[in-house]
This record gives structure tokens, C-alpha cells and sequence, in this order.
């Protein structure tokens, strides 16, 4: 089969990979779309530990089941050859005090596929039964594909709580900032704020909504004080992860408010700790969901409350490494890539 493999930093290659078998436990997958996440793109960089190339990146993805392993009845009984799907691409143990608490995403054993193993920039790829999902009759596999990150968003969501008349700050209006501005919406925020360095990615935050600013031309964190009475807001999500945008959110959200850093730009950085300690100040990382998000995500896809569109482009799996260059340095108007084998 033909895989893009990231090789080194800006180093992406087309190559002939053998077709993955199917393992105890395990689905073939004939991978029918595959996104561009913001956390490959600092990989792709060499700036992400979680990746070592040669890599088979890919975990946002939908595609047909065409082969199952022994054992996948006793794992996912709903499972069928030809059936339409998507995949949660975090694996974990199920057992442990995390899973035991719905809390799967923090599994002492949790492995992401497309980083501790094969994942689907590839026409072909395996992965544990137990994390694949049918999608609901109707639903395109275009649309299936996007479940990953809309899951990011749905988990956002809950970390932030219910904002019911409040204001919040999204920083970055990648796709995840604009997820999670549709999420902080829909948990009653009468107004999102929603910054980027990028006119027409403003743009895109604008019309799904929020209220665009621009570093270039305005202060973020003064204009977001003085538009909530000098308290800054009760929730901020940096959606960068730069060490300017995770001091920008904790400078914009009021004393005792919540901080949710999910960017990953950055591996470590300085933060102003003083401040945080001084105002208390609950600064959490969000780093994916649990099955109930996934779950939660694929539903909001299917009542069509979580969109990107039309802001979505499709490519060849040929030209990732073109579209990784571009995400890099100088995305424009466009909220995701979805890469087609």
C-alpha cells in the first residue's frame, strides 16, 4: 500500500508499506479520509516528543471495515465487515483507576495510533476494536472523520462548565479554537472572544460567531478586561500553546477564573506563576476526551451542531507534505485539511 511517512523535520515522503495484518482483537480499516492535526504539525516540526520518525502519522480519520481479527465479537459485537466508521485513536487499558472512572484518556497505558503505532496517513490501517464507532445511518465519511477533533472541543467544553451569560477568551482560531468557540457557546457563553495573529482565520472565528481580535493591531487583554468591566473572563482557552499565549490567557482571566491550556506548539514554557498563585488562578491541560466525549462529538456531528465548514479542504495523501508546509507557514482560510489515500 501507498503510506505518507514523516521522515525528520519538513520531511514527508510517499512510500510502498506492506498492508498491515489484523491482529487478535483488531479491525482493517480501508481509511477513506485523514486530517491535518495541530499536534502532527509540531511533530512534523521536530518539536513534539510524543513523535519519532520514520512515522505513520494520522489519527483523525473514517473509513470501511474490510477485514476483522479473532476476537473482535467478544470486543465490539457490532462490528461488521463493510460497515462505515470512525475511530477513537487513544487506546488505554480499561481497567486501571482512570478508565474505572471514565477518565480513559489519562490511562497509565494509553497509546495514541499515528504516533505509538501505525496510524492513517496510509490506505490501510489496523486499530483495537474496542475504539472504533459506527457512524449514525446517513452520516458521510467526510463528516465521520472530523469526530476527533469535534471530541477535543466536546472535552473543552466540560472542563469549562456551564457560562450561561459570561464572557470567554479563545486564543488561536486553528480548528480546535474554532471548536472550542462553538462548544463555549453552547455552554451559554453570551460572547466569545476569539484572537489570532491571522486575518482570515479571524475571519473564519468571526462568522462561526465570535468576537475577533487581532494582536497586530489591538491589546487582547486590555480590550478583553475593559469590555468585562475590568475582571477579565471566568474562562480562557489557549489553543496555541506558546509561551505569549498561555501568559496572554492567564493575564485575560479574572481572579479565580480557569485557564485551559490544550495547544501544544510549545513542548515547555515559562508561565507567570506569581500571578496565577497571587489571583488563584485553576489553570488546567486538556489533552483529548474520554469515550463519553467521543461519543458526544460523533452526536453533535450528526444534529449538525459542529461545523468547520466550508472552511475544509480535501487533498491527495500525496500532497500532505505540500499541506503541512502550508498549515506551517501560512494557513489562510482554511480550518482543516483532510488528506484522501
Amino acid at each position: 500500500m501507498r503510506a505518507l511517512v514523516w521522515e525528520g523535520a519538513r520531511e514527508m515522503a510517499m512510500r510502498e508499506k506492506p498492508e498491515p495484518s489484523v491482529g487478535p482483537g483488531e479491525v482493517l480499516i480501508k481509511v477513506a479520509y485523514v486530517g491535518i492535526c495541530g499536534s502532527e504539525l509540531s511533530g512534523y516540526l521536530g518539536h513534539n516528543a510524543l513523535r519519532v520518525p520514520p512515522l505513520v502519522m494520522g489519527h483523525e480519520f473514517s473509513g470501511e471495515i474490510v477485514a476483522l481479527g479473532p476476537e473482535v465479537e467478544s470486543r465490539n459485537p457490532s462490528l461488521t465487515a463493510g460497515q462505515m466508521v470512525t475511530v477513537n485513536p487513544l487506546t488505554y487499558c480499561g481497567t486501571c483507576v482512570y478508565c474505572r472512572n471514565g477518565l480513559n484518556q489519562l490511562c497509565y497505558s494509553r497509546k495514541l495510533i499515528g504516533a505509538a503505532r501505525p496510524g492513517a496517513y496510509a490506505e490501510y490501517v489496523t486499530v483495537p476494536a474496542e475504539v472504533v464507532s459506527r457512524l449514525p445511518a446517513g452520516m458521510s465519511l467526510r463528516t465521520g472523520a472530523m469526530t476527533e477533533p469535534v471530541a477535543v472541543g466536546v472535552r473543552i467544553g466540560e472542563m469549562a462548565g456551564k457560562l450561561d451569560g459570561e464572557s470567554a477568551l479563545v486564543v488561536g482560531a486553528g480548528p480546535i479554537g474554532l471548536l472550542a468557540l462553538q462548544v463555549l457557546k453552547a455552554q451559554g457563553a453570551s460572547r466569545v472572544f476569539i484572537s489570532d495573529l491571522d486575518a482570515e482565520r479571524l475571519a473564519m472565528g468571526a462568522a462561526l460567531g465570535g468576537k475577533a481580535l487581532n494582536p497586530r493591531s489591538v491589546d487582547v487583554v486590555k480590550y478583553v478586561k475593559e469590555a468585562t468591566g475590568g475582571l477579565g473572563v471566568p474562562v480562557a482557552v489557549d489553543a496555541v500553546g506558546a509561551a505569549v499565549t498561555r501568559a496572554q490567557s492567564v493575564a485575560a482571566t479574572r481572579s479565580a477564573g480557569t485557564v485551559i491550556l490544550t495547544g501544544l506548539h510549545e513542548e515547555t514554557s515559562a508561565m507567570p506563576a506569581a500571578e496565577i498563585i497571587r489571583r488563584e488562578i485553576t489553570v488546567r491541560g486538556s489533552f483529548a476526551y474520554s469515550p463519553a466525549n467521543f461519543a458526544e462529538a460523533l452526536h453533535r456531528l450528526e444534529q449538525g451542531t459542529m461545523r468547520l465548514d466550508p472552511w475544509i479542504v480535501e487533498a491527495p495523501l500525496a500532497d500532505g507534505g505540500k499541506w503541512f508546509d502550508r498549515l506551517v507557514d501560512a494557513p489562510g482560510d482554511v480550518a482543516k485539511v483532510l488528506l484522501v489515500p
